[in-house]
């Protein structure tokens, strides 16, 4: 191991532990927060400031009043007792003599010793004798020589996101001792003009006021400039992808001519809404031009996206291409191929299965196929793209709830034996503008905001721990009327670290208690493929009256006569996913109901539950749960194939974002790989902040 390097030789890609006073033990430390380099240090903001009022002279202390006085400790005694021990110091300041009293903290007097400088703030009283201004149980730190925050004036002390074993305040002394010869290090990608254009500071300027800010508007101007730049990066690295993509090799155009039309929608036994309509037109134009189509289409549960993929895949076929549909799980890539067989029911189109699993002669079989072009469409999970898989004149790629594959996994899927494929990709979780505009920024976004004929609106109502009794009874009462029932629960089995209901003990009750005569079904994730599909065939058959699940039917369930579902412990669930469970009820032509049950005395849980409530609209509920949650838990943490955003608050700077995007379009137009001079700090940035995808991202 070498030497620690100097303050001088320290840069942003120095590892954390190199840095004075951190060490291996503490850099693991900091890594429990990401912050595995000096440039991670710098770029770990505060997320608060606690204002330090003006000290005051010890010898113009008011008593009763709150003020803060810096001094050097003189003496130090520990006074203990069996119930209100004590640890005493002496404080002077040139002025006077203060005593400083705290109680029941004996750690106190490890830290606090003859000989230090000390600050405290609290309440101005006097000692027993009157003698001297006391402090009792004050606020208190100690100011060493390289403290930044000493001094007489007003100043904000960082308060930083910590740990258990690193608190905010050893944070802020790390982050203190590098702050300037880093940040003197220190480019900009911005122009002087375009700094002047916002009012910005210098990139290195921002960092030191986010840090040791005088005021708080400086706060909110540095953080804005940082966002920006975070931004910018972001949408630099993705619209690289995409053109970088859209520069392969790409596969023949796939024209669809009236006869092909034709003969797609004498399958479906429905006519297409208009958003439908519009989105395979867009489909259509796409798949006719000979640059890769790389479109998401997106929409409300139930607004139809399956049939437009369906037509999208016929379209390929009838070009003699072959058809890849990607699914995340098992199940919901069965209930896929089970449904899309039922359209091509006595067609000459082959659609095979291939998940994991499955017996090693019949893959082998499968797979010999999909190579000599026997089968047309193969839908399946992950065990799509493994490398044995190989087709032999791939065509379309179409990724089913395609939030849970990032980036990089779909720029791997949307290429075929070097050249560019068409790729549609699908959600129903609509997707509000601003993360559609960083993590799905490489695709053409088509939504459908209509909902096919027939759907039915859902009632939703909030049922506490006293209106359970009479919702079982109403449930019951419909149920024997012909209706069917879902009841969702968040755990398979009862957890000794969660107190929750689950599904299996649920199942239990409910089938002995209020549904008693009743037939009851289970299906969870734990279950095999073949039971789960037994038990969902028996609840789509009206054989189970009441199914007991876990969220395993969230996605892919479709069971027209199913008019109620209740939800227990609502407030475990995101409003996405709460809105999603809901979507599998109003699929018929019954009045439907969902019943969210929480015995939460949150304020904020039943604000987020209010919501769902009073509305069905997919999109209004994504921006809530944008808001409320973040984008993180919102798409999942790592499937956007992005870094996190550090200055960036997607639910906030849609303008900022905006402006990076367009910026990002201007800055490719004229400079493709960055190679400008000018462009040499935005390149360097860009590297740093995107090593993982530089397979995708060349930069000169």
């Amino acid at each position: 191991m070498g030497a620690t390097p100097s303050l001088a030789n320290i840069d942003l890609d120095t590892p954390i532990q190199y840095i004075k006073g951190v060490g291996p033990v503490r850099a693991g430390h900091f890594a429990n927060l990401g912050i595995q380099t000096a440039g991670d240090l710098i770029e770990h903001l505060p997320f608060r400031y606690e204002t330090l009022p003006e000290s005051a002279p010890i010898d113009q202390l008011l008593l009763g009043e709150q003020a803060t006085i810096i001094g050097q400790v003189t003496a130090v005694r520990s006074r203990p007792g069996r119930r209100r021990g004590s640890v005493v110091a002496d404080v002077v300041d040139g002025t006077g003599r203060a005593r400083v009293r705290w109680f029941n903290a004996p750690y106190v007097a490890q830290q606090v010793q003859p000989g230090v400088t000390i600050r405290v703030t609290g309440k101005v009283d006097t000692d027993a004798e009157g003698r001297f201004a006391e402090f009792a149980n004050p606020k208190y730190a100690i100011v060493s020589e390289d403290d930044p925050f000493d001094g007489d004036v007003e100043q904000f002390e960082p308060v930083y996101p910590a740990t258990a074993a690193l608190n905010s305040k050893a944070i802020a002394r790390t982050v203190a001792s590098v702050l300037e010869p880093l940040t003197q290090q220190m480019g900009d990608p911005l122009s002087d003009q375009q700094r002047d254009e916002h009012d910005w500071p210098l990139r290195s300027t921002a960092f030191r006021r986010l840090h040791q800010p005088t005021t708080l508007a400086d706060v909110s101007v540095a953080r804005r400039r940082l966002a920006y730049d975070e931004l910018l990066l972001s949408q630099i690295a993705i619209q690289k992808v995409r053109r970088e993509r859209d520069a392969l090799p790409a596969s023949a155009p796939m024209p669809c001519t009236d006869k092909i039309d034709e003969r797609i929608r004498a399958r479906l036994p429905f006519a297409l809404t208009p958003g439908q309509e519009d989105a395979v037109a867009g489909i259509v134009r796409d798949l006719a031009r000979p640059t890769p189509m790389r479109r998401l289409v997106q929409g409300d549960v139930g607004c139809g996206k399956t049939a437009v993929a369906l037509y999208a895949a016929l379209v390929a076929v009838a070009n003699r291409r072959q058809v890849a549909l990607l699914a995340p799980t098992e199940i919901l890539a069965e209930q896929h191929a089970s449904k899309i067989a039922g359209y091509l029911q006595d067609s000459r189109v082959r659609v095979e299965l291939l998940v994991g699993g499955m017996a090693a002669s019949k893959r082998t079989t499968l797979l010999d196929d999909i190579r000599t072009n026997k089968v047309n469409w193969v839908i399946g999970t992950h065990a799509l793209i493994q490398k044995d898989v190989r087709f032999a004149d791939l065509g379309l790629v179409i990724i089913d709830e395609q939030h849970r594959f990032g980036v990089e996994q779909r720029a791997t899927m949307f290429q075929s034996a070097g050249r560019a494929v068409d790729g549609l990709v699908m959600s129903a979780t609509p997707i509000p503008r601003t993360l559609a505009m960083t993590c799905f920024g490489d695709l053409d976004i088509t939504t459908i905001r209509d909902a096919p004929p027939g759907r039915q609106p859902i009632t939703t109502r909030f049922v506490e721990r006293d209106g359970e009794d009479a919702m079982w009874s109403e449930i019951r009462d419909r149920v024997a009327n012909g209706e069917q029932a879902y009841v969702i629960y968040p755990l398979v089995e009862e957890s000794d670290v969660m107190d929750l209901k689950a599904a299996t003990s649920e199942y239990e009750r409910l089938s002995a208690g209020p549904f008693s005569g009743l037939h009851v079904g289970l299906i969870h994730g734990r279950q095999s493929s073949a039971d789960r599909d037994a038990e969902m065939l028996r609840f789509r058959d009206g054989q189970t009256q009441v199914l007991v699940s876990t969220t395993v039917i969230e996605v892919g369930v479709d069971v027209p006569n199913a008019s109620i579902m209740v939800i227990e412990h609502a407030e475990r669930f995101g409003l996405s996913q709460l809105h999603q469970l809901r979507g599998r009820i109003g699929r018929g032509t019954r009045k439907s109901d969902c019943f969210l049950r929480s015995d939460s005395k949150s304020s904020k849980a039943r604000e987020r539950l209010a919501i769902l409530v009073r509305s069905v609209d997919g999109f209004e509920i994504a921006e809530h749960d944008l808001r409320l949650r973040g984008p993180g838990e919102l798409l999942g943490r790592r499937q956007s194939g992005l870094p996190e955003f550090r200055m960036a608050d997607l639910t906030t700077d849609l303008d900022l974002l905006q402006l990076a995007r367009d910026n990002a379009s201007r800055i490719l137009d004229a400079d493709p790989q960055l190679s400008r001079r000018d462009h040499g700090v935005l390149r360097q940035m860009l590297v740093r902040r995107f090593a993982h995808l530089m397979p995708m991202v060349h930069v000169a």
